[in-house]
């Protein structure tokens, strides 16, 4: 599995570790989601296992390298919610264990790569402690997290905390170009919708995200000039990503405070909504405009932590209140 570019110095860092027998047994892989912890995380699992590792990495062709690639390797177990936006459940940890607590069938390394692991309830995450205390020999616990504020401190206690932080712009701008095979320009774009997440952003270009973002932002821009009602966008929008508009919402509102507090010339994130965001930092109150992002903030968190609410309500709700503390020409 070929390395991302702007993760071959923490590579080298952990093989150094490695080679001199310093590999901790839990290990808890954070930071912002579309970075690429999840494929470190796999590059690593087939380099340990790999039984002819060149240079420090898996060589792509024996036995166990191919049993990676299939996914059908022993001692290469994941664990991940049964349904995309749930949470891991215990009988799924329970499971898991057992199987690592077994006998590796290679030989080698038994790893276990937990994914999202703030996903974990707490059942979940108890029945896993006593296994990141004592895995055994020869065998690696990787948690990758992309909310860490979400992962129990008991847990976090346990395991070497690595950090993946974003890449350098131009690092991620080139990688992405080539990647999704678009121009720089475009890549730029999309790089900053993403939060500088290169991962996020090849996803969103290669999955028509786009098309549902300019329906979200168009949707936005309607409200304000009386073209739609708070009732019919919601209806309209509640069955797609409400997470991911609200994300979206959130930067579009970075962009205004920005603008309006910080003096900057145009949007940071939102360059083609930016005659709206100027529009908008300079005739409504600053008070009025942190209110609702403090809103929209709060009903993203109620998404992320399964709370559950009624998705077309929160965002007539938050039309409403989008409409009401502003008009544009």
């Amino acid at each position: 599995m070929d390395l991302l570019p702007w993760h071959k110095t923490l590579w080298e860092r952990l093989h150094k570790q490695r080679l001199e027998g310093r590999l901790p047994h839990a290990m808890l892989f954070a930071g912002a989601k579309g970075v690429g912890k999840v494929q470190f995380a796999e590059a690593l699992g087939t380099t340990l296992l790999c039984l002819n590792p060149l240079a420090g990495e898996a060589c792509g062709q024996c036995k166990s390298c191919e049993l990676v690639k299939s996914g059908s390797h022993p001692d290469l177990l994941r664990l991940t919610p049964e349904d995309v936006g749930k949470v891991i459940k215990v009988d799924q940890v329970r499971a898991v264990i057992d199987r690592l607590h077994g006998t590796a069938q290679q030989g080698g390394y038994r790893i276990l790569i937990v994914h999202p692991a703030e996903e974990m309830n707490i059942a979940s995450a108890n029945a896993i402690l006593k296994t990141l205390e004592e895995p055994g020999d020869a065998t690696l616990i990787i948690l990758v997290v992309d909310q860490l504020g979400k992962v129990m401190p008991t847990i976090r206690s346990r395991c070497q905390r690595i950090d993946f932080n974003l890449p350098d712009t131009k690092v991620a701008t080139d990688w992405l170009a080539s990647e999704a095979e678009i121009g720089a320009d475009e890549a730029g774009k999309f790089l900053a919708l993403a939060q500088g997440a290169p991962l996020l952003a090849r996803d969103w270009k290669l999955s028509g995200v786009k098309e549902l973002r300019a329906k979200f932002l168009s949707g936005l821009a309607d409200l304000l000039k009386g073209r739609v009602s708070a009732l019919t966008l919601a209806e309209q929008l509640q069955k797609e990503d409400v997470g991911l508009m609200l994300t979206w919402w959130g930067t579009l509102m970075s962009d205004i405070v920005q603008i309006q507090l910080a003096g900057a010339e145009g949007p940071k994130t939102n360059l083609d909504m930016a005659k709206l965001i100027s529009a908008i930092a300079k005739r409504v109150d600053s008070g009025a405009i942190f209110k609702l992002s403090d809103q929209i903030h709060q009903e993203r968190a109620a998404l992320l932590y399964h709370q559950n609410p009624n998705k077309q309500l929160m965002l007539e709700k938050l039309f409403l209140d989008w409409k009401s503390f502003t008009q544009t020409d």
